[in-house]
């Protein structure tokens, strides 16, 4: 098994990496759209719920995210006892869900 922080980096499948490309890609769409909401003055609670939107976007695509790395590189790096792999774990996850 090839542990994955030996060089910090995580070769993704293509399918895996084309559909977090293609979830940031709307998410940035979103954002676009945000700010063409407020060049063009649009009300203050229209701009809010699309905000909220693509907050809630980016939320789930850390979780997205996050499960993979559990799965995959953190599996790994704890079978491989990769010192602190734990440690980094908890850390991320304690951030994730304030």
């Amino acid at each position: 098994m090839s542990c994955c922080s030996e060089k910090r980096k995580k070769v993704r499948p293509d399918g895996e990496k084309r559909a977090l490309i293609n979830r940031l890609k709307r998410i940035e769409g979103q954002v676009r759209g945000l700010c063409a909401m407020v060049e063009e003055d649009a009300y203050c609670v229209d701009v809010l719920t699309q905000a909220d939107a693509a907050s809630a976007a980016l939320s789930a695509f850390r979780r997205e995210l996050l499960a993979e790395h559990i799965r995959t590189c953190a599996k790994s790096d704890i079978v491989c006892e990769r010192e602190g792999a734990v440690d980094e774990l908890v850390e991320i996850v304690s951030r994730m869900v304030k």
